[in-house]
């Protein structure tokens, strides 16, 4: 078992409602859980098959360096990289930059 949290933004409902099977809602759009590779997978492929217009995170605990891995899906601002092994994370600069 691995403890396990997912972030969406502007996902449906319908993937959300899909997601408290699962996983516990601790605020709007952030779960945790205790659950196994194999449901990790299958949530994972739950969300890829509908994030639509939104974007998630998942993160996990895991054997690396840093002691967790993530994943991302949809847009965002935030973009993981690896950096000689360690998944970090790299800011894209903002759509509309001030004057």
């Amino acid at each position: 078992m691995t403890f396990l949290v997912v972030v969406t933004e502007n996902v449906p409902p319908r993937l959300r409602g899909r997601l408290a099977i699962w996983l516990l809602e601790v605020r709007a759009g952030v779960y945790v859980g205790d659950v196994s590779r194999r449901v990790r997978e299958m949530i994972w492929e739950q969300l890829a098959q509908g994030y639509e217009d939104g974007n998630v995170v998942m993160a996990w605990a895991s054997p690396s360096e840093s002691g967790y891995d993530f994943q991302t899906l949809g847009a965002n601002r935030r973009e993981p990289v690896d950096y000689d092994g360690l998944r970090l994370v790299n800011f894209l600069p903002p759509d509309n930059p001030a004057p």
